[in-house]
């Protein structure tokens, strides 16, 4: 999936991911897609919650895949409306 910005979060805990995502966002012009790199299992139910709460955005997808090093990472990709 394209994207416009990258929020890399891996080896960081909830809610640093949301916080550093959050702060992109607010950064961001809408339409912009915030693709999210996070190695916390906790963020998948974290932004889920947090497009639930904030109408502003839109949890457009969730993956899990392995990166370089063969470590699970979650990716989610935001948009801002």
């Amino acid at each position: 999936m394209n994207y416009d910005i990258l929020v890399d979060a891996r080896g960081l805990s909830c809610p640093l991911p949301i916080v550093r995502t959050k702060q992109e966002l607010n950064k961001a012009p809408s339409g912009k897609i915030i693709k999210v790199i996070a190695t916390d299992k906790g963020s998948i139910k974290d932004f889920q919650g947090f497009a639930n709460l904030d109408k502003n955005i839109e949890l457009l997808k969730q993956e899990t895949e392995k990166d370089e090093n063969g470590q699970e990472v979650y990716i989610h990709y935001i948009l801002k409306k």
